[in-house]
């Protein structure tokens, strides 16, 4: 089953355990402390929106993309209840251009760790150096290989699979160890990934 195919049947069936109902706390603290300044930003799997709202809020001009088609009309519904001018659209960054660009910021909260293949996390990397403009940087959060689990929770990658998938694309300009926001007491460990568009 194709990806776009699997999450929507996911989001009619209600099992989206990673929609929390909320921004991520790890979005926040980056935006806040490092801090990135409003500019044209990207939500890359942004779900239902919490997180593209939350950036809308704090003044970035933001686009919010999803393959779930159901996620995306939530989405909507939701902004439009903020009366938040966000734009949502069913579309996949590994397919090609999205409209709107160049952006200043890209947000993905899980979807570098659901491409199973080293060539589809490159192929994200290249999607996503193409649609920044200069300097352009890429928070992304990514289920962490290193926590060692007995229940279900994201996938899990390496911090090989990272550096493999954004070289020679991205400059890493942090890579910490923490957890995802959550609703769970025991939330999941992520790899918190700061980069920034290399020039060429």
């Amino acid at each position: 089953m194709k990806e776009d195919q699997r999450f929507q049947k996911r989001y009619e069936a209600h099992d989206t355990p990673w929609d929390i109902g909320k921004a991520e706390f790890n979005l926040k603290q980056a935006v806040m402390t490092i801090p990135i300044r409003p500019c044209k930003a990207v939500d890359i799997g942004c779900g239902t929106g919490d997180n593209a709202i939350w950036l809308a809020e704090q003044g970035f001009n933001v686009i919010g993309i999803d393959t779930a088609e159901s996620a995306i009309q939530k989405a909507k519904e939701k902004a439009s209840k903020a009366s938040l001018k966000t734009a949502f659209l069913a579309a996949d960054i590994l397919a090609g251009h999205i409209e709107g660009g160049p952006f200043g910021f890209a947000f993905d909260r899980g979807c570098f760790h659901v491409l199973e293949s080293d060539e589809e996390r490159k192929k994200l990397a290249e999607n996503v150096h193409r649609i920044l403009g200069k300097d352009g940087l890429w928070l992304s959060l990514i289920g962490n290989a290193d926590e060692k689990r007995t229940t279900p929770g994201p996938p899990q990658r390496t911090a090989r699979h990272i550096v493999n998938a954004v070289e020679p694309y991205f400059e890493i300009v942090s890579l910490v160890s923490g957890h995802f926001a959550s609703n769970n007491p025991n939330p999941p460990r992520a790899w918190i990934c700061l980069m920034k568009k290399r020039a060429g």
